[in-house]
């Protein structure tokens, strides 16, 4: 006797008999729902003001910032993707509203409209505040290393820079001289060219040189603003393909040109409610900065906040003793053997002077980090 396995439903191959919505194949409690929810509210005058009324008709705003952040926070990044998931995943129909942009739409949207999604950011965090999904009454502050789009071996130290550039100088002095030589014998050199191109050899050498020196010149200045007045060491570096990444490393991982993101979580539902990203290789001056963006972003302070040993040092325990009056707990050892995590408490909502505030109790450090 055979095993009686389930069969396929009856009308899989055929057409409905009465229409219906196909969204209800969805769960009622489905995440998308409240997400058009939140998405309506969202304020997009600022960007709608910057279209015309001449030429084809454009999706509107809202409805390309809510697939982009559907579908962010889904871990869908590639604009491609977004556009696949807009005709095959229902969650991503029903927020599109059958609509389905081109993924150069939506890519071109993201690349013209940061500082929008800025606001947005901050208009969810709002709205999250409202609907009580989070409360700041406990926040957690962490980084990540992300990879700069650059290499290793596209960034030369100072004093190598230095050294090329006098190199490189002194290559196009010969070359310039070679060239007032051979305008000489101009007739036999040149034949049928005007005798006014440069020589290929030239181009090269004084686009390279170009480079270095802007590098030098960007490296000079991001010495200058972190250590002022102070002599440039011969060891520093710098990346030829993005002068605002920095030598970063991450546990697990080698060296490399990365940026520093930062982010507030509510402990309540996880929420992020602040972020911002830093080109500091430790965390060991966040805590200013993040608390300035959560005050951006929500217009209060936490009760609590939590951090890891990373962020144990006297610049953040000063950042908080000058943003708000603290009371630090000891370092407790998490799950982690090697991670220990220290709370710093405020008394108030309010933002008190500089005058009123200190520290209330003082950090212990435990000796045994094995």
């Amino acid at each position: 006797m055979s095993v009686p396995f389930k069969s396929s439903p009856i009308e899989f191959n055929q057409h409905l008999l009465f229409p219906s919505n196909i969204f209800d194949l969805l769960a009622e409690d489905h995440e998308c729902y409240l997400y058009t929810e939140l998405f309506q509210q969202l304020d997009t005058s600022a960007v709608e003001n910057s279209y015309q009324v001449k030429g084809q008709n454009a999706y509107h705003p809202r409805l390309i910032v809510s697939i982009l952040i559907y579908a962010y926070s889904r871990g869908v990044f590639s604009s491609r993707q977004i556009e696949r998931r807009c005709r095959e995943d229902l969650s991503f129909m029903f927020i599109a509203q059958m609509n389905c942009p081109n993924f150069r739409v939506l890519s071109d949207f993201r690349k013209l409209h940061g500082v929008f999604f800025q606001d947005c950011f901050k208009q969810t965090v709002k709205l999250a505040l409202g609907l009580k999904l989070a409360s700041l009454g406990h926040i957690s502050l962490d980084g990540s290393k992300f990879k700069a789009n650059s290499s290793k071996h596209k960034a030369m130290s100072y004093g190598r820079l230095k050294e090329q550039e006098a190199a490189l100088s002194a290559e196009i002095d010969a070359l310039i001289e070679q060239a007032a030589r051979c305008d000489q014998e101009e007739d036999k050199t040149y034949q049928e060219r005007t005798g006014y191109e440069l020589p290929e050899d030239l181009k090269h050498k004084q686009g390279r040189l170009a480079k270095i020196k802007a590098a030098k010149k960007a490296l000079e200045q991001r010495e200058e603003q972190i250590n002022p007045g102070q002599a440039i060491e011969e060891s520093k570096q710098i990346s030829f393909a993005d002068t605002e990444s920095r030598i970063m490393g991450k546990k697990g991982s080698s060296f490399d040109y990365a940026y520093n993101a930062q982010i507030s979580v509510d402990a309540d539902l996880q929420i992020i409610v602040a972020q911002h990203i830093s080109q500091n290789a430790n965390d060991q001056q966040e805590v200013e900065p993040a608390l300035e963006a959560l005050q951006e972003t929500t217009d209060r302070l936490p009760e609590q906040l939590s951090a890891d040993n990373g962020y144990f040092s006297g610049g953040n325990l000063q950042a908080l003793e000058h943003t708000a009056s603290m009371l630090i707990s000891p370092l407790t050892r998490a799950k982690r053997p090697t991670k220990y995590l220290w709370t710093a408490r405020t008394e108030s909502w309010s933002r008190p002077t500089l005058n009123t505030t200190k520290l209330t109790t003082s950090l212990s450090v435990p000796k045994d980090r094995s």
